[in-house]
């Protein structure tokens, strides 16, 4: 039996008010707001931190158990090198796991879930999307970024190691519907998404979501009154309230016609409220949502709506009821800060340039010091000097106590929080969002590192903070994408990650 044995959301620490964008253009724009990638955050960046929270509740070995990791997204950062091997860097998997893209088209999600589901070993899922649209487009109104992992495993224990939990949620089943058509599009290159006008599409997408709906119950054995809930994603607004209208009443009507009538099929979250539809990302983003509010031994479906139609059907377990998110994407949702300017998000997606500090843009990234480097650069893996414990950030062949030469030990630490004990706001050097705020940081059980902070109000911060670590981009330059760690303010109300 294979099915889900762990997962995670992440949503951006930013929120842009849809408001906003309405006093902008002098026009309705609609409630809630979208969640909003930091200038310093891109699909990897995100991708990484959501499979940190997909991993986090298995333990130090999840790691080392994953078999292969598959990234998903269709606004990569790199064109021909791999984006999931950064993943696998900062993930600190081990060598012989493999890891692949999937990249280019909103479809690409399922079908990396569906192989995954399909397959064998231990496989992490991760999708992660950014979205916009040109200034006051509905795209840019209701899109979102974010991103989330699964990890997909047979119902053996080997996803986690000894006192793990088994599988939170085993596949029953599914089904796939495919038609040409031309619905949306963008070119490589592009920013904005082009589309075909609406009617047609929800014409195209309803009949194909109603049939492999059929076809998954059939198949999965499942009957429609079993079905407790249905998270349903996709880039056609209309379609997608078409299609969770369909089903919702044909569940409904056959719970009504049944001896033992349950309640009917429900509509989860599709989040559009408070993070937008993050494209690529939005099917397992919502999925895991769906879990995290699921009660063991129900049916859970995920429809997705994109170049056809995918369905997946799950049924929780036991094992789901004793599941502790390592961070619950309501709670993201609700810690978000809402005010992000209009202005700002509009430089942070490369639609305003500004004017940036007068300082010489970075170079790029050297690959070989990268390589050379690799564990404390993309793991943030520091040294011990296990004779005497002192910490080395970043590690070092000499130990500064002791004096002795190439036995410092591996320190993993990119999972420790830290104190700030002194900080300074620079509003010279060059930064994409100025001003840059640096911070001293001593980390608990040893160790300190002077380190930029991100995710934070440079009024708001103190002497004495809580922070912990984010992998972020620093710059790019050349079209290299410079990787690193930064640290961020714990949010106000979510457990430590």
């Amino acid at each position: 039996m294979r099915g889900i044995s762990s997962f995670g959301g992440y949503v951006p620490h930013h929120r842009l008010a849809r408001q906003a964008i309405a006093d902008a253009h002098g026009q309705a724009a609609g409630n809630g707001a979208r969640a909003v990638a930091s200038y310093d955050e891109d699909t990897t960046s995100m991708g990484v931190e959501a499979a940190r929270l997909a991993l986090a509740p298995l333990g130090a070995e999840a790691p080392g158990r994953v078999d292969q990791l598959w990234f998903t997204t269709t606004t990569p950062s790199y064109a021909d090198k791999t984006n999931a091997t950064t993943v696998h860097a900062a993930l600190r998997l081990d060598r012989e796991a493999a890891a692949f893209d999937m990249v280019g088209s909103m479809r690409s999600a399922a079908g990396a879930l569906r192989a995954a589901l399909q397959g064998s070993g231990t496989t992490l899922v991760v999708a992660a999307d950014t979205r916009t649209g040109l200034p006051n487009s509905p795209d840019e109104r209701e899109g979102g970024d974010g991103a989330a992992a699964l990890l997909v495993s047979d119902d053996d224990g080997s996803a986690a190691g000894a006192g793990a939990p088994a599988l939170l949620a085993t596949y029953l089943g599914g089904a796939s519907t495919t038609e040409e058509f031309l619905d949306r599009w963008r070119a490589p290159g592009e920013r904005r998404t082009k589309q075909w006008e609406e009617r047609f599409g929800e014409m195209r997408y309803v009949p194909l979501g109603t049939e492999a709906w059929k076809l998954a119950l059939d198949r999965a054995g499942v009957a429609p009154e079993d079905v407790a809930t249905v998270v349903i994603a996709g880039p056609h607004a209309r379609a997608v309230r078409q299609v969770g209208n369909k089903i919702t009443a044909a569940t409904t009507d056959a719970t009504t016609a049944a001896t033992t009538a349950g309640a009917g099929a429900t509509l989860g979250d599709d989040l559009a409220a408070g993070v937008g539809n993050t494209g690529a990302a939005h099917p397992l983003l919502v999925l895991s949502n769906a879990l995290e509010h699921a009660a063991p031994d129900q049916v859970v479906a995920l429809v997705v709506l994109a170049d056809g139609c995918d369905v997946f059907l799950f049924r929780t377990t036991a094992a789901l009821g004793t599941f502790t998110p390592a961070r619950p994407i309501t709670a993201q949702v609700e810690a978000g800060r809402v005010g992000l300017p209009y202005a700002k998000f509009l430089s942070w997606k490369g639609m305003l340039t500004v004017q940036p500090p007068n300082r010489p843009e970075p170079a790029r990234a050297s690959a070989s010091a990268a390589a050379r480097n690799g564990d404390w650069k993309f793991g943030f893996v520091a040294g011990i000097d296990e004779a005497t414990g002192a910490i080395h950030m970043p590690p070092s062949r000499i130990s500064y106590a002791s004096g002795s030469l190439d036995e410092l030990v591996p320190r993993p630490m990119a999972d420790v929080a830290g104190t700030v004990v002194t900080f300074t706001i620079d509003r010279l050097a060059y930064s994409p969002s100025p001003p840059v705020v640096f911070a001293v940081v001593d980390f608990d059980g040893g160790g300190r590192l002077p380190v930029e902070l991100t995710d934070v109000d440079a009024a708001e911060i103190a002497i004495g903070d809580r922070v912990e670590m984010t992998f972020r981009r620093l710059n790019q330059s050349d079209g290299i994408q410079n990787y690193f760690w930064k640290a961020k303010p714990v949010p106000t109300g979510l457990p430590p990650a």
